[in-house]
């Protein structure tokens, strides 16, 4: 059981938004199920059910008792991998839009690590005894649910180490490419903006203004491949792996993807047949062992779709 007082600085908070951005931030946890676990009773404050909107006062003690989550993920053989490449030691796959990369409260059964899991059973146990991690194995790296592109997999607990090492060194080249609206007003450049919880926690945000929590660095190189019309083709290598942090950093520029509904601005129409953000993790180049990797994803159907009927306007 933890056991937090309410600080004089912490005083006037929700309870349900508190403990987002002081317990759970980094524990895989959404504010659905922490509202959950307190209706549920397995938090308390002063000992009483409180409700999730409660407004914490100074000097008041939080109980959280949240009992360990069975770890067992559900094998799903009906969920076809897009395998690029295997060894003993790594799956690399082309992540299809629409789908988590692990199971949550919402999705248990349909992610690419049940997918993951039915295909390669020896990963289910790979993983860094963090709260969660069980949930996924395997997994050093991810991909926001509605992009695509390449993900590389650990298949050992030796290689699964090494490789979280590399990506928290910046040591693994990523390479994705979008279509933003409208043109970027420098056809190369790098954004160099720290990123933080907007106050609302609906989503990331440069760190200006109001936030909450703390902010990261986060650095994102950007060019223009092609223009098309009334949208730019753009290529971005995210120098570090902040949540959101190429489509924050784009929407900074004034550019945002192309169906990004988070990020767009209101007076931006979503093109008809556009279902998801325009972003595709298409390329990863890193050593491993003494080994030289380098992996393209092709545009899965509905990015190329898109592009064909932009370039067809010009």
């Amino acid at each position: 059981m933890k056991k937090i007082i309410v600080t004089s600085e912490k005083a006037g908070n929700r309870v349900d938004k508190f403990l987002m951005r002081e317990v759970f931030l980094n524990l895989d946890k959404t504010r659905g199920e922490i509202i959950r676990y307190i209706k549920a009773g397995n938090i308390l404050v002063n000992g009483k059910i409180a409700k999730p909107s409660y407004l914490l006062k100074e000097g008041e003690e939080i109980k959280i008792n949240i009992k360990k989550e069975k770890a067992e993920i559900i094998p799903n053989k009906n969920i076809k991998l897009e395998i690029i490449y295997q060894d003993k030691n790594i799956i690399v796959v082309n992540k299809p839009s629409g789908m988590s990369v692990h199971p949550n409260d919402v999705e248990k059964e349909n992610t690419l690590v049940n997918a993951l899991v039915a295909n390669f059973p020896e990963i289910k146990n790979i993983n860094d005894g963090s709260v969660g991690s069980w949930m996924r194995p395997g997994i050093v790296h991810r991909l926001d649910k509605d992009t695509s592109g390449a993900m590389v997999v650990a298949r050992n607990q030796k290689t699964f180490i090494e490789l979280k090492r590399k990506f928290a060194q910046r040591e693994i080249e990523k390479n994705y490419v979008a279509v933003v609206y409208g043109h970027l007003e420098k056809k190369s450049g790098v954004v160099d903006e720290p990123i933080a919880r907007s106050a609302s926690f609906k989503k990331q945000k440069i760190a200006r203004g109001k936030i909450k929590g703390t902010s990261r660095p986060a650095v994102t190189e950007y060019k223009l491949l092609k223009r098309y019309g009334d949208f730019d083709f753009v290529e971005a290598l995210p120098k570090t792996g902040r949540m959101h942090q190429i489509r924050v950093h784009l929407a900074y520029l004034g550019n945002p993807i192309v169906g990004d509904a988070k990020y767009k601005r209101k007076n931006l129409i979503k093109p008809a047949g556009v279902n998801r953000q325009l972003l595709h993790a298409q390329k990863l180049k890193f050593e491993l062992f003494g080994k030289e990797f380098s992996f393209q994803a092709p545009l899965p159907a509905d990015f190329q779709r898109f592009l064909d009927e932009i370039g067809k306007k010009g």
